[in-house]
């Protein structure tokens, strides 16, 4: 079945056994709600903790190549639960069972379509209603179809899915569900953000293009040529490649072909361990050139690149933690006082959004059943710490604003917070508004 269960059960991942199991018995079972201002929120956690739960299964890859993903995943949404729990869980009437917790359940894909799938069987069959997962576009597009599939078939057990990194522009597009909804900006939406930057280096004159085989690898590098084609047809493109995702281990032989090519950049939307290793290989061989990633921020990739990076690292994001303002810098500090180890310090604001417009949805259907969740979550509307976004209704693409930073040395102008202990972090310089950010879709969507 590959589960694993979370929130004061068992998490099944040592790095967190300790911390999550100290959590809950200071929480007392804890799993938590939308809007303090509701008069329920003050019911006492033990009641809420014996109220029926609103189950939601998390399906990642929890081991193996990009087990470090998962867990990071993991850790983000974990957290945002303790949020709303914490204020008493999701407000129901007293007809649907009262204020109810969100329960977080663990089941491991094991980076593998088939085993997702079991997964999501699993996680039905255990009484999921919303189930999570992002980080594989091709997995995200095989648990839509089965999804569809079951909903169509089970229609007294269908469930959601909430989407928050899966970026491949297809699951909003031809492949856009009424079940579906996506959090993270897809990949067209990233890479116009890094071309806002892109556009404006007129000592750009030759790129590299290197991403994984895979379904989002494939879309990254399509729309870097396109965007650069129409914005920047004076740079040449001296390398076009893709590689196997999570097997290669040793990325010299890209690094020197990088090299050897003479680009002046690369642009990659490699994540996980495909990233930290490619950058640390171009290091060893002595490239000299920047990097325009998706997901260069963290998971070990500033700290591979030293201070080889400081300026030539790009990252693209829906927030970072030296965006500028007293609110987020509090919410970026409360995270990292509740994760303090620095392996754990990948924070997401868009997860943490992606639960309150989940809790906010819950409570205005007034109902857990997922087609009065679903109305509701094309609504959703959701602001935390001086961040936001909305939900797309046309085809359940989360705007929201994003931002563009440079990897720089811990202490120097606008960079206060490190990443990961590493002494490097990411200042921001440039925020894109979330009406500039979005894009156009070709969603025709079966609605109910």
């Amino acid at each position: 079945m590959n589960k694993l269960h979370s929130v004061g059960l068992k998490t099944g991942a040592a790095a967190l056994r300790q911390s999550v199991l100290a959590a809950a018995a200071t929480l007392c079972c804890v799993l938590l709600p939308v809007s303090a201002s509701h008069a329920q929120a003050a019911a006492p956690a033990t009641a809420v903790a014996q109220a029926k739960p609103v189950k939601v299964a998390l399906i990642e890859s929890l081991s193996g190549a990009f087990a470090n993903t998962g867990e990071a995943v993991y850790r983000n949404i974990y957290w945002a639960m303790e949020r709303v729990n914490a204020r008493g869980g999701v407000q129901l009437p007293a007809a649907a069972g009262g204020p109810r917790p969100l329960a977080l359940e663990r089941y491991d894909s094991k980076g593998q379509n088939e085993e997702a799938l079991s997964a999501l069987r699993a996680a039905i069959d255990d009484g999921a209603q919303v189930i999570l997962q992002g980080n594989s576009s091709a997995t995200a597009a095989v648990l839509i179809e089965a999804i569809n599939k079951h909903n169509e078939r089970e229609p007294n057990k269908r469930v959601i899915f909430l989407n928050y990194s899966a970026v491949d522009p297809i699951l909003t597009n031809e492949k856009c569900s009424f079940w579906h909804f996506r959090f993270d900006a897809h990949a067209d939406m990233r890479m116009a953000a890094l071309m806002d930057v892109m556009r404006e280096d007129k000592s750009l004159k030759s790129v590299y293009l290197i991403g994984q085989d895979y379904s989002f690898g494939q879309a990254v590098l399509r729309e870097a040529k396109k965007q650069l084609a129409a914005q920047r047809p004076d740079v040449a493109v001296v390398g076009d490649e893709l590689h196997p995702v999570g097997r290669v281990k040793d990325f010299a032989p890209y690094a020197v072909k990088i090299k050897t090519s003479g680009a002046q950049a690369v642009v990659t939307g490699n994540w996980g361990n495909d990233l930290s290793l490619l950058v640390k290989a171009a290091r060893e061989v002595g490239y000299e050139g920047s990097f325009y990633t998706f997901y260069g921020n963290a998971l070990g990739a500033p700290a591979a690149m030293g201070d080889a990076g400081i300026g030539k690292v790009v990252a693209v994001a829906d927030w970072l933690p030296n965006v500028p303002g007293a609110q987020s810098e509090a919410f970026y500090q409360s995270f990292r006082e509740r994760f303090p180890k620095p392996q754990d310090d990948y924070v997401h604001m868009r997860m943490q959004l992606m639960v309150e417009a989940l809790a906010q949805s819950i409570e205005r259907a007034g109902s857990t059943d997922a087609v009065a969740v679903a109305r509701q979550m094309e609504k959703a509307d959701v602001r935390l710490s001086g961040q936001g976004g909305s939900m797309r209704a046309a085809d359940h693409q989360f705007q929201q604003a994003l931002v563009v930073g440079v990897m720089d040395k811990k202490g120097a102008p606008g960079v206060k917070f490190d990443v990961e202990g590493s002494g490097y972090g990411f200042r921001v310089v440039r925020q894109i508004p979330a009406a500039k950010a979005q894009q156009p879709h070709s969603c025709s969507m079966q609605r109910y």
